[in-house]
C-alpha cells in the first residue's frame, strides 16, 4: 500500500548497511540523503497538487478524481513526515533524559 502512494520504505538506507560494514559518519550520511531526497519528493507532490488546483480552477482539466488523488497523496505524505518528526524529537529527548 505504501509503494503505491509514492512512499517508498527505509530499504534504500537499510540495504546498504546489512551488507558491508559502514562508519558511523557513512551511515549518518546516507540516512541524511534519504531525509532530503524524502523532503524533496514531498515538496514536488505539493507543488503538483498546488498546479493541479491552479488548473482545475482555471477550467483546464475537469477529472476531480485526478485532482483528489492527488492532494490525498500529498496529504498522506505530509502526515507521514510530521509523525516521523515527531518520534524524532521523542527519541531525542528520551535520549537526554539519559543519565551517564
Amino acid at each position: 500500500m505504501i509503494d503505491k502512494l509514492g512512499l517508498q520504505p527505509l530499504q534504500g538506507v537499510l540495504q546498504p548497511v546489512a551488507s558491508k560494514s559502514l562508519s558511523a559518519s557513512e551511515v549518518t550520511d546516507q540516512f541524511g540523503n534519504f531525509l532530503t531526497d524524502a523532503m524533496n519528493k514531498l515538496n514536488q507532490q505539493q507543488q503538483s497538487v498546488d498546479k493541479l488546483n491552479d488548473q482545475f480552477v482555471k477550467g483546464e482539466i475537469s477529472d476531480v478524481h485526478q485532482l483528489m488523488i492527488a492532494t490525498e497523496k500529498a496529504s498522506l505524505g505530509l502526515q507521514l513526515t510530521v509523525q516521523v518528526r515527531n518520534k524524532v524529537i521523542d527519541a531525542y529527548q528520551e535520549i537526554m533524559r539519559m543519565q551517564v
